[in-house]
Order: structure tokens, then C-alpha cells, then sequence
């Protein structure tokens, strides 16, 4: 029972997290960069195993029971992404050495890390996913069981977040040419910008 628990955990982590996200699109741009790649996944990781914990020990239900701090997270998300979409699409449009993969673009580390802390704290949809979804979920599992549940969850987190940051360097060759990043900044712009306008647009709902 602790390994179907778990396994569930796991499926249903993974489900979640993977996919495409502004969070995930921020990790795989650092991790193209190699910038600070250690410190994100460590950030994004930490975040992500905390509210699932949170979320299989109780507070999905206090969660729903905070509208007015959910329609915060969703205007402030809004407003980050927009802002963040927005330099994206700079980046594309000037080209040039802002591209770089290795260059000292990308900020330092503590404006790397509040962003990260951004992307994964201002997005409701973030609470929503792990507090209270993976939270209910796990209440399908007596006792214990549901702390098997809430490990499978978390080591999707781990191994997602590992593979998304350290394997994007897989990809470095293609992203020598100056083009594929403005490719690539091109499309982190239009999916920060739709992301926010979907926030802006479409009520919260569990």
C-alpha cells in the first residue's frame, strides 16, 4: 500500500509540475545560461516539496478559504509576468550580446533567486495545483498513507526540477546561435503575456 500511495504521489506530482509553466520556462533559461542553476532548482524544489506538505497536512481547506489572497496572487502574478514577458521581448527584439548563454546577463544571484521565488509564490495557480488539488488527493489515503502519497509527489518535484535545470545544457549547441535565443525570448515574451492575461481574465477556480 506505502509503494501504490507513493507511486500515486508521484504520477500525480508529475502530472502537475511538468507542465508548461512560467516557472519551468524561467529554470530552462537558466539552465541554458548556466546561471545560478543550482540555486534555482534548490529554490524551485524547496517551494514546490513545502506547499505539498502543506497541502496533504490540512491547509487546502484554509487556502480556499482566502479568496481575497488569491485574487492578490492573481493581479501581482499578472502584473510579474507581464513585466517579465515584457523584458523577454526586449531581449528579442534588441538581439545582440544580451544573448549570450555564458555572459553576465541574467542578473545576480539574489535578483536570480527573487525572481525564481516570484515565478513559484505569485502564481496562484501554483497553491491551487499543490495545496489544495495533491492536498485533496491525498485524502483518499488513510493514516500514514497519505505522507507516501505526499514523498511520490515531492520526488517528482526533485527529479523535475533536476532534469529541467541540468539537462537544459543538452540543448547549449543549439542555443550557440544568437537566433535561437531571440527564438527562444520570443516565445518566453508571448507566454508570459498570455499567462497574464489569463490570470487578468478568467476567475480563480479549484
Amino acid at each position: 500500500m506505502w509503494i501504490t500511495a507513493a507511486l500515486a504521489g508521484l504520477f500525480a506530482g508529475a502530472g502537475l509540475i511538468i507542465a508548461i509553466g512560467a516557472q519551468n520556462a524561467f529554470v530552462l533559461r537558466q539552465g541554458l545560461q548556466r546561471r545560478h542553476v543550482g540555486m534555482v532548482v534548490l529554490a524551485c524544489m524547496g517551494a514546490d516539496i513545502a506547499l505539498i506538505l502543506a497541502g496533504v497536512g490540512g491547509m487546502g481547506a484554509l487556502v480556499l478559504q482566502w479568496p481575497l489572497l488569491l485574487q492578490v496572487l492573481r493581479f501581482g502574478g499578472a502584473a510579474f509576468l507581464g513585466w517579465y514577458g515584457l523584458q523577454a521581448g526586449l531581449r528579442a527584439w534588441r538581439g545582440g550580446s544580451a544573448l549570450a548563454a555564458a555572459s553576465s546577463s541574467g542578473g545576480n544571484r539574489r535578483q536570480v533567486l527573487l525572481a525564481c521565488l516570484a515565478f513559484t509564490l505569485l502564481n496562484p495557480h501554483v497553491y491551487l495545483d499543490t495545496v489544495v488539488l495533491l492536498g485533496s488527493l491525498s485524502t483518499r489515503y488513510p493514516g500514514e498513507l497519505r505522507w507516501a502519497f505526499a514523498a511520490g509527489a515531492c520526488v517528482a518535484s526533485v527529479l523535475w526540477f533536476c532534469a529541467l535545470g541540468y539537462g537544459a545544457r543538452l540543448l547549449q549547441p543549439l542555443f550557440r546561435n544568437p537566433n535561437a535565443w531571440r527564438v527562444l525570448d520570443a516565445g518566453i515574451a508571448l507566454f508570459m503575456a498570455s499567462l497574464a492575461l489569463l490570470l487578468l481574465l478568467r476567475p480563480l477556480s479549484p
